[in-house]
């Protein structure tokens, strides 16, 4: 379950950076002034979801939790920072962090037994 958890967000990411890169792009195109903004935040947005892609990366071989911790902490905030759309994605990436974080508390139980 851990290895599925850090696939499935790994592909929420991906699929997180090309929506965002549309946002900022088609967002970018109109001349107003509350857009920077919407522009900003979209920045973090993007950002966070990289850090989805390489959390999840290091989800599917990580011995600790704090991994999957991080990896939910980007989602949550790449969903705050990044719109409707990528709040939409995230949630996938956020069950994929709690998938390989609950895995990997059975086999830190496993070991201590």
């Amino acid at each position: 379950m851990q290895k599925t958890g850090g696939i499935i967000a790994m592909v929420a990411g991906a699929i997180v950076v090309v929506i965002a890169f549309a946002t900022l792009i088609f967002g970018g195109g109109i001349d107003w002034e509350a857009l920077t903004l919407v522009e900003d935040i979209g920045w973090g947005g993007l950002f966070f979801s990289f850090l989805v892609i390489i959390f999840g990366t290091m989800a599917i071989t990580a011995r600790d939790k704090i991994i999957g911790i991080l990896l939910i902490l980007s989602a949550i905030l790449a969903a705050i920072l990044g719109g409707l759309f990528v709040a939409v994605f995230m949630v996938i990436a956020l069950i994929g962090g709690v998938m390989a974080t609950m895995e990997m508390k059975n086999k830190e139980e496993n070991r201590a037994a």
